[in-house]
């Protein structure tokens, strides 16, 4: 199994963008951990020419840079196809796939397998009506599992806006997505993939202004096992990190359950720890804390800076 980086916050950029070839070359937004530069939802239709032509010009200036990613979200299979032709898609590291189901996924990957740089990460996004349905579900996690490209799945996003739509619904300003329905879904996609081994990654929140929901929204998502959030603006970046910061007792306890001579129960910070049933939980949070550092108070909301 190929070592997994983290995400944090993967903010989208439209294709459409008119500083898309400053921020391929990373003139511009060159600290965002993750960049993914979006063919789909946020193109009009009328616009998709013109966001193939600015990510054709842009691909060949993208730079390279430590603990960066840089993802391309194709509109559909035959958008990716035109894509992967592109000069300087080698330069990426992988794409986000959209409305993924276990009818098309193996058709995306076929694609992807063909390219010249067969060892891009891809992201399949659970957005179709197909999420709502367990049966469907356990067959797209079959045919992902048992799959020959299982190690090249970096993440499995989860499309809000799109399950809140099939829904008739958008999100309500001052509530999190889990006060909808989704809330529901989110727990089973959860419950469903992570124990295969799979990462969830958790939908946008769409109201700028609001930026304690957005908070209360980030914990929920930790509560749910879900290891980054997509942004929709550079603003949104800091907080989402910030909230991924980890304590330092929960660092202490991490490290006491993973050493070798760590008793098989013991109590720290009033808490029980058992190393046979929280080692999953200890390597979480230490690799949160390499990725992202310690805050001392992890209840507190981070202040964004303006």
């Amino acid at each position: 199994m190929r070592n997994q980086p983290m995400l944090g916050a993967s903010l989208y950029v439209p294709a459409t963008h008119p500083d898309l070839a400053q921020i391929a070359s990373a003139q511009k937004l060159a600290n965002v951990r993750s960049l993914i530069f979006c063919t789909e939802d946020s193109v009009a239709p009328a616009d998709l020419s013109t966001a193939l032509a600015q990510l054709a010009e842009a691909l060949p200036q993208l730079q390279a840079l430590e603990g960066r990613l840089r993802f391309v979200r194709a509109r559909n299979l035959e958008v990716l196809r035109q894509i992967l032709a592109m000069p300087g898609i080698e330069r990426i590291d992988g794409f986000v796939l959209p409305k993924v189901t276990a009818d098309n996924i193996d058709h995306y990957m076929a694609l992807i397998a063909a390219a010249d740089k067969p060892q891009y990460w891809v992201m399949p996004t659970l957005e179709t009506r197909e999420v709502f349905n367990d049966h469907d579900l356990q067959q797209l996690l079959r045919r992902m599992d048992g799959a020959q490209w299982r190690e090249h799945i970096l993440s499995l996003r989860i499309g809000g806006n799109d399950l809140l739509s099939l829904l008739r619904m958008r999100r309500p300003r001052g509530h999190t997505i889990y006060a909808t329905p989704i809330g529901q879904v989110i727990s089973r996609l959860a419950t469903t993939f992570i124990p295969y081994g799979f990462s969830l990654t958790a939908p946008v929140f769409e109201h700028l202004d609001d930026t304690q929901t957005l908070y209360q929204e980030i914990e929920q998502d930790l509560n749910h096992g879900l290891v980054g959030k997509t942004a929709i603006h550079p603003s949104q970046v800091p907080l989402i990190e910030q909230c991924y910061r980890v304590r330092p007792q929960d660092v202490e306890a991490a490290t006491r359950i993973l050493q070798q001579d760590a008793p098989g129960v013991f109590q720290m910070h009033q808490s029980m720890c058992e190393p046979a049933t929280h080692r999953p939980w200890a390597h979480s949070i230490l690799a949160a804390e390499r990725c992202f550092g310690r805050v001392e108070n992890k209840h507190t909301p981070p202040q964004v800076p303006n």
